[in-house]
């Protein structure tokens, strides 16, 4: 079933970019909206092999704002077989360079964020700090074990894919998705111990063109769940058998025999009308919009941290009672529940800034009251 979309549009395009992108806008369900989303997502790409080599040509193509890509191996000359965004002069070179080159080449506006590393526990957070979702194309089970509890903790969906031989196996995992929908983690598919030694792909081979195919889905999934358009394979295994060209699915639900363990209460709401209590009860404002969105505008007094930063270490956040804002609410809500996990007494502003304006906007009118609840004057200024 679908599910909300997975973060707020920018509030526009580029001239160059909305021209690049026209036929994204074109499309029914997705459009220019949609496109505004995704130049608003931040996804991070653990792999720059025969996976993650096509997703990030498909996620800076679609354009992508921001693309984290792990990766701690140089490109050698077999891997060019697979691994499409790797030429014969990136031989020796670190493969994360290679992800910075064709984004640029495709989407200029794509940031790449090149990280030369190995995924482990101790660096996971870390390197994953900021991104909406992550998409893994790892080579090894132990690090793809890493890469599901990272994501489980941060509660952010998990595009995961596999490649051996002539076969792809596709599927989301989510330990927290939105409200009615079942969360699925890497241990409903493989319960630990129940995988052993796997062959390598030098000792079995791998399909080169398989690995394109298995890519663009991962990215396609990715998509769908930044615009929250279609179904994604959240609860379905997407099987690919190349050599008989066929397609099929496996249905996936929890394997957990006892009841999960209870997700942390999820940050309450205030409405706009009661933040002027709220601000004479002591609460800190706090706005975790992006730079370029508080250029237009803050609600005076808050403080303003970008939502990446307050995720990367919320306890650096002072505690106490705290409204987090950010356009909408979304952003808002998770570095509120993030706050919360750490200790701080924090909501969110329902509505976001949309809400506040909306609210300045209709106390201007004038067939507003003198009971209308409007903010003090020392409130209401400074919105551009």
């Amino acid at each position: 079933m679908p599910v909300p979309p997975l973060v707020e549009p920018v509030a526009v395009l580029s001239d160059a970019e909305s021209a690049r992108t026209a036929r994204h806008q074109v499309l029914a369900g997705l459009g220019e909206i949609g496109q505004r989303r995704l130049r608003a997502a931040h996804v991070a790409v653990v792999g720059a092999g025969g996976l993650g080599a096509p997703v990030v040509l498909a996620l800076a193509a679609a354009g992508i704002g921001e693309i984290t890509v792990i990766d701690d191996d140089d490109v050698e000359l077999s891997n060019l077989q697979r691994q499409v965004m790797h030429r014969r002069s990136d031989v020796g070179r670190p493969k994360v360079d290679s992800a910075v080159r064709v984004a640029a080449d495709l989407s200029p506006e794509t940031v790449v964020h090149a990280k030369r590393a190995r995924l482990a526990s101790e660096n996971a957070a870390d390197l994953l700090a900021g991104a909406d979702l992550v998409i893994d194309g790892t080579d090894t089970f132990e690090t793809r074990l890493e890469v599901a509890a990272v994501t489980e903790r941060l509660g952010i969906p998990l595009v995961w894919g596999v490649i051996q031989e002539f076969a792809a196996q596709i599927t989301v995992f989510w330990s927290a998705p939105p409200q009615g929908t079942d969360a699925v983690v890497l241990s409903d598919l493989y319960p630990a111990g129940s995988v052993g030694e796997l062959p390598t792909c030098a000792a079995v081979g791998v399909f080169g063109a398989l690995c394109l195919q298995a890519g663009s889905i991962l990215a396609m999934e990715a998509i769908k769940l930044i615009t929250g358009i279609g179904d994604p394979l959240l609860g379905r295994v997407l099987v690919i058998d190349a050599l008989r060209a066929k397609t099929g699915e496996v249905p996936l639900r929890p394997s957990r025999a006892t009841a999960p363990a209870p997700q942390p209460e999820r940050a309450p709401h205030v409405a706009v009308a009661d933040l002027e209590a709220e601000i004479a009860a002591g609460a800190a404002l706090l706005d975790v919009r992006e730079d370029a969105e508080v250029a237009d505008g803050m609600i005076p007094g808050a403080q303003h941290v970008p939502l990446a930063q307050v995720l990367a270490d919320p306890a650096a956040i002072d505690a106490g009672r705290i409204v987090v804002i950010c356009q909408v609410g979304a952003r808002a809500r998770r570095a509120a529940d993030a706050l919360r996990a750490a200790g701080a007494d924090a909501v969110v502003l329902a509505g976001g800034m949309d809400a506040w304006t909306t609210g300045l906007e209709s106390l201007d009118s004038p067939h507003s009251g003198a009971d209308g609840g409007k903010m003090s004057d020392s409130n209401a200024e400074g919105v551009a």
